[in-house]
């Protein structure tokens, strides 16, 4: 890609975050991208539908979590988890997704697009730390009525709450600890499982 392309689509990302972040959904339009960027409206629906389309992009270039393609291997369940829910709680922390995420969980309450668009893309980054879940189950490193998407909901939860329901983020020193909290139970199971298959044999 042309460099000069490259650098209109990442000053047009900035701008998006930095609108939303700032104003709100309400004042989130093209035009007020636009004028935050210098980049006109012509230029910014070449490479983008609208708004929405051109906030899923922002997105998804500012948050990028590790390893997504990388299976699972023996013994290395426990730290892909912890690394994937510290990425979510650093992400809450610090960064400027955590600044625009009020102003769309807001809007998802007023507006429908919004609310499909932030659905799926929870969803989507969701389904990452349940993959991980679901493959410690198949390599018989949780039991095999351990639920991936409950726990990841359990996980992720506290972050959300701390971020929106309280005056500090969850600390990421804190993540190991609600792994372990969380996932304790079903590995223990597993263990006691094994152990009993032995005593049979």
């Amino acid at each position: 890609m042309d460099k000069r392309i490259e650098k209109t689509i990442a000053n047009a990302r900035n701008a998006a975050i930095d609108v939303l972040a700032r104003r709100g959904f309400t004042a989130f339009t093209m035009e007020a991208v636009s004028e935050q960027s210098g980049i006109s409206k012509s230029t910014l629906y070449r490479h983008w539908q609208g708004r929405i389309a051109l906030l899923s992009d922002a997105l998804e270039t500012l948050n990028c979590q590790p390893r997504q393609a990388e299976p699972l291997q023996p013994n290395e369940l426990r730290g892909r988890v912890i690394e994937l829910v510290r990425h979510l709680a650093s992400v809450f922390e610090n960064s400027r997704i955590a600044c625009i995420m009020p102003a769309l969980i807001e809007a998802a309450e007023r507006h429908p697009q919004v609310a499909v668009f932030l659905h799926s893309y929870s969803a989507a980054r969701r389904q990452t730390l349940v993959r991980v879940l679901q493959e410690g189950i198949e390599i018989g490193e949780l039991a095999s009525d351990f639920d991936p998407e409950l726990a990841a909901v359990v996980l992720s939860g506290p972050i959300f709450y701390c971020r929106l329901m309280s005056p500090a983020p969850f600390p990421q020193e804190n993540v190991a600890d609600l792994v372990d909290f969380v996932l304790c139970g079903a590995i223990y199971s597993t263990a006691q499982g094994l152990q009993a298959d032995r005593r049979r044999r």
